[in-house]
């Protein structure tokens, strides 16, 4: 018979096993993907978070390798998706045929139905179709007709956009923007990062491989996600995170220089994103417990997408970076 001892042991142990496994996991990615620490991390906090991720760069920053090394990284299917102006809602979702043979319709699953979606450059592709992404991210399933089609328990897009070329793109609408849990910026990696690029594609060309990696598994996945939500917060530090969400409606209590700088601010979507990629974080970094530090660090890339400025601010040179730097900065920590 198990004793009460033994019981906590097992369950300590699996909780070890669970964020060693996730140690592994972040290790090997960053080897893969070089010089892309945060957008590595931030990955990782939305597998976490159940979430979902809008990463804008320029082309050849690693973006589309950093999803891919994930995909073969974790028990998981991965499809990436070219988002181009001639792409249809059902090119997504998946459409009903028509079988002559049994007279009736048979639903054909779109390359939504996989555990990780790329949308490749999903600005390129005009509303209709990017809105077909809504109800996938938010309910997790997919409506064709009048029947609905639930999506993987494991389930993350991970969306693209280029911030170079801006020709016959079409800006993603705020409904769509506050679907993502975090919209992530990547720059260009210094020199000696730049080095080290280089011989590591040439290393995987001499071997046609890449080191081998015992995937994580998605029971894994989602114990780890159980383990997350139970990462204890503080109520002083609940109350600075609410707070600073509602800095972004009202940031007149704390910097009145900014308060006709903003149209809108964050939404409670926003709070609970907040939250999440908080505790997270704090669980990446071995502990059961949130600091400031973890609402700070994930901050700007929760909000940044969910704070609408004014013209007042747009023609002033200001964007939400500024203005998050700004109201984060004001509003005083627990």
């Amino acid at each position: 018979m198990s004793t009460a001892t033994d019981t906590t042991t097992n369950l300590w142990g699996a909780s070890e096993h669970t964020r060693a496994r996730f140690d592994d996991l972040k290790t090997h990615l960053n080897s893969q993907v070089l010089g892309q620490p945060g957008l590595i991390e931030r990955l990782l906090i939305s597998l976490l978070a159940d979430g979902h991720l809008l990463v804008e760069g320029a082309p050849g920053l690693a973006k589309t390798t950093a999803i891919k090394a994930l995909a073969e990284s974790i028990e998981a299917d991965d499809h990436r998706i070219q988002f181009t102006p001639d792409l249809l809602p059902g090119d997504v979702t998946g459409t009903d045929i028509f079988e002559p043979e049994t007279a009736r319709f048979r639903f054909e699953r779109g390359p939504i139905f996989h555990n990780l979606v790329l949308a490749d450059e999903i600005n390129r592709a005009p509303a209709k179709v990017q809105s077909a992404l809504l109800e996938a991210m938010a309910e997790r399933q997919v409506t064709v007709g009048s029947r609905s089609y639930p999506l993987p328990e494991l389930f993350l897009v991970m969306a693209t956009q280029n911030p170079i070329e801006q020709e016959g793109t079409y800006s993603l609408p705020e409904a769509q923007l506050d679907r993502f849990l975090m919209y992530v910026q990547v720059d260009h990696p210094g020199a000696e990062i730049e080095h080290q690029v280089l011989h590591l594609v040439r290393n995987q060309a001499r071997r046609h491989e890449t080191p081998r990696f015992d995937p994580v598994s998605q029971k894994t996945i989602l114990n780890a996600r159980r383990e997350v939500s139970q990462i204890h917060m503080a109520q002083p530090l609940e109350n600075y995170l609410v707070q600073l969400v509602l800095a972004t409606r009202d940031p007149s209590p704390y910097l009145e220089g900014l308060a006709d700088k903003v149209e809108w601010g964050a939404s409670p979507r926003g709070t609970i994103a907040l939250d999440r990629c908080s505790r997270a974080r704090a669980w990446l970094c071995n502990r059961d417990f949130v600091t400031p530090e973890d609402v700070l660090a994930v901050a700007p890339d929760v909000l940044r997408h969910r704070v609408l400025l004014s013209y007042r601010a747009r023609a002033d040179g200001m964007d939400a970076n500024d203005f998050l730097q700004k109201l984060i900065g004001a509003v005083p920590l627990p």
